[in-house]
């Protein structure tokens, strides 16, 4: 604890003490005020403004150090100083105080919580910053609740001063009034209990909804103005039209058939999206193959002389196209038609926020009328706009499976998990990869020691993996392609060239946002389309979900945030849920394999969340050594003295598979202690998640205890 901190407890704890000690609280009751009543108007008569002084003085202490005796010294405002002058006075001096409080608390207590709690406060923070002096007026308005417990917890929130000041002004004036008002007529009364009768506190109850119900009434206003310019139709061919059929739309479609609404899903390439058709499934099925490749050259790891596979790049292109036509089914216009989705295969336009136009591919056209819109439109690779790109000609991550015949030297734009998988899977084929990278390390979001192995590792495969190097211009001189890129090493830049066959750009993915009629009606849109906490749009019934709308582009979430577009979509203004980001894991599938799940070491210091560590490493665990796949680790983030889980990283094999166990684990509040207590099978790699749990409990044996029951042990032996 700082020096400031700590003389602020002291003054704090000195004044409590002398109210204590003093007693003090005696002048604070009603029997007391009525005695004193007469002593202390003669006073303000003699001495109007310096008893007004001391009344707002005392007040406004009283007030900060939280003290019983508010309610009391409103009462006395209005018996000495009559209903405007009190209310003037208590007004003010309620307020000041409170803010005093609110300081007091935000700077004594904010940052330790924060730390501690930071994740799970997350939701209110935000909820603060958004809508926070909506709530606290709600809570002013009801003087049953105890003012200094908001006064507190307020301050414990990212809450401006100002507002805090300003909303407690005006929200505590009703209670204030009718506390005033009872001083006037002290002699009436008999308890504090008396001044709020049921049906005044049931006003009061009124007065406290009233903000939430005028934030209904301006949502209300505002969804108007924006609808202004628009004709709602009369009654609707559908509930929901879904745009897009990947990860989210075929999930919004399904949860929209089987709770039994009229939908229609419009895609004009191909069910599935980008991870059936061009992203996570073929790209799998080729990392398969790179694998299996990759085990033949490490033969004698595993007891074997030699070992070889004699392959065709084309046939091995041809089995991934063959994975994605064995899984198509499941994304399959019959099988969803069978569900009860209405699927179109066409081009869609939304023309109004109740309509949408299709232009199937026969040529045929409609306009349809639809309660709600899902807009699941997902994304594309970004080609950066580098000078002769065009020329070179170029790969990206949905182009790259037409290819049948292997680039002999690869060029790879991009260090994040696309250029990744792709780099070791064709390096693993034997094409003679660079990996050009404009940032220091490789997969930027992990920590840097994953990002130290992965670069270890695919250095140790021939890969030339290139950091710190930025794409300028591509060229061809002499038939030969060549990349021009300026290198930043230490404090200089030189230029390096890099001959190539084929270059493949996985530098990240866009939004599909044009094509479908977003401009022409105004849907907000920035890199992505806008959307609130429920993934509506700047039109409340259309919504967003999956690689379009963000914040990240995984077809898990994609499927999680689709759960609920669908449900809100359909049951809003009845009920609607936020959508929530709290346990996102992700993977990329690479060798080694990693997985993380919540904050890493890097984001839990960008953020200043204090943290513990557990890693066990996974080169002492007896499966991966049968296995000869001893590498990597578990390496868990804590809060610092307890086994909540803050985030989990895993690198190594099956890392994808081992961090569900953490997922779950974290989205229901499950800590170290219990996973340490569950049976996990012998052998497999699924007990390093127990040894972790371990390592954590070690770190946190109790030292004294132990000692004790050494000795105990010790006398139980006659030593």
């Amino acid at each position: 604890m700082s020096l400031r901190k700590l003389l602020v407890v002291v003054a704090v704890a000195v004044f409590v003490a002398l109210y204590i000690g003093l007693d003090l609280g005696r002048y604070f009751s009603l029997d007391a005020l009525k005695a004193q009543q007469a002593a202390l108007d003669a006073y303000r008569q003699a001495h109007p403004w310096l008893t007004a002084g001391i009344y707002f003085v005392v007040y406004v202490a009283v007030t900060a150090l939280s003290l019983p005796g508010a309610a009391i010294m409103t009462l006395a405002g209005g018996a000495v100083f009559g209903l405007l002058w009190g209310t003037l006075l208590v007004s003010f001096a309620s307020s000041l105080g409170a803010t005093l409080a609110f300081l007091a608390s935000r700077f004594l207590l904010r940052d330790w919580v924060q730390n501690r709690f930071g994740e799970r406060l997350r939701a209110i923070n935000e909820g603060v910053g958004k809508e926070g002096g909506f709530y606290l007026f709600t809570l002013r308005l009801v003087p049953v609740f105890p003012f200094f417990m908001i006064n507190l917890l307020m301050g414990l929130t990212p809450m401006r001063a100002a507002t805090f000041y300003w909303v407690s002004q005006l929200g505590m004036l009703a209670g204030t009034l009718v506390y005033v008002n009872a001083g006037t007529q002290l002699a009436g009364i008999s308890s504090l209990s008396g001044i709020l009768s049921p049906g005044l506190i049931a006003s009061f109850a009124l007065l406290g909804i009233f903000p939430l119900i005028a934030k209904k009434i301006v949502d209300t206003v505002k969804a108007r103005k924006v609808y202004a310019r628009w004709t709602k139709p009369a009654k609707f061919d559908r509930n929901l039209i879904v745009i897009g059929g990947g990860s989210a739309g075929l999930v919004t479609a399904y949860i929209a058939a089987a709770v039994k609404a009229k939908v229609t899903l419009i895609e004009k390439h191909k069910l599935g999206g980008d991870c059936l058709n061009t992203g996570c499934v073929p790209s799998k099925a080729l990392i398969r193959s790179a694998k299996f490749l990759s085990h033949t050259r490490r033969a004698a790891e595993f007891g074997c002389r030699s070992a070889s596979a004699d392959f065709s790049f084309a046939e091995v292109m041809e089995r991934v196209q063959r994975v994605v036509r064995d899984i198509e089914p499941h994304d399959s216009v019959e099988r969803y038609t069978g569900l009860g989705v209405d699927v179109i295969e066409g081009n869609a336009k939304i023309v109004s926020p109740w309509e949408v136009e299709v232009t199937r591919h026969n040529g045929a056209s409609e306009r349809m009328s639809t309660r709600g819109i899902v807009i699941a439109a997902g994304a594309r690779p970004f080609v950066p706009p580098i000078p002769g790109i065009e020329e070179v000609g170029y790969l990206t991550s949905d182009s790259v499976w037409n290819l049948r015949e292997l680039p002999k030297r690869l060029l790879v734009l991009g260090g994040g998990p696309i250029g990744c998988e792709l780099t070791q899977a064709f390096a693993r084929f034997g094409s003679q990869v660079s990996q050009v990278e404009m940032l220091p390390r490789l997969m930027i979001r992990e920590d840097p020691e994953v990002s130290e192995l992965v670069a270890a590792r695919f250095c140790r495969e021939g890969v030339d993996v290139l950091l710190n190097h930025k794409a300028k211009q591509f060229l061809i001189e002499n038939g030969e392609k060549i990349l021009v890129a300026e290198h930043q090493d230490g404090n200089s830049n030189r230029e390096v060239r890099i001959s190539f066959d084929a270059v493949l750009v996985a530098v990240g993915r866009v939004a599909n946002l044009k094509g479908y009629g977003l401009e022409e009606i105004g849907v907000a849109t920035t890199r992505t389309v806008d959307t609130n906490e429920f993934l509506q749009t700047s039109y409340p019934n259309i919504y967003a979900a999956g690689d379009v709308a963000g914040p990240y582009q995984f077809t898990h979430t994609a499927a999680h945030q689709a759960w609920y577009a669908a449900v809100n979509a359909l049951f809003d203004p009845f009920k609607k849920f936020k959508a929530d980001y709290s346990v996102i894991p992700w993977a990329t599938f690479i060798e080694p394999e990693v997985a993380r799940v919540g904050l890493n070491e890097t984001e839990a210091k960008e953020k200043d969340i204090d943290y513990e560590v557990s890693r066990y490493d996974i080169d002492d665990l007896d499966r991966a050594i049968a296995d000869s796949e001893a590498h990597g680790f578990i390496k868990v983030l804590t809060v610092p003295g307890k086994d909540r889980i803050l985030g989990v990283t895993i690198v190594g094999e099956h890392a994808g598979d081992l961090i569900a166990e953490y997922v779950l684990a974290m989205k229901n509040g499950i800590g170290l202690n219990k996973i340490l207590g569950t049976i996990h099978i012998y052998p497999t790699m699924a007990e390093a998640n127990k040894y972790v749990a371990g390592v954590w409990k070690k770190a946190h044996a109790p030292q004294a205890l132990l000692a004790w029951v050494a000795r105990f042990h010790a006398w139980r032996r006659g030593g």
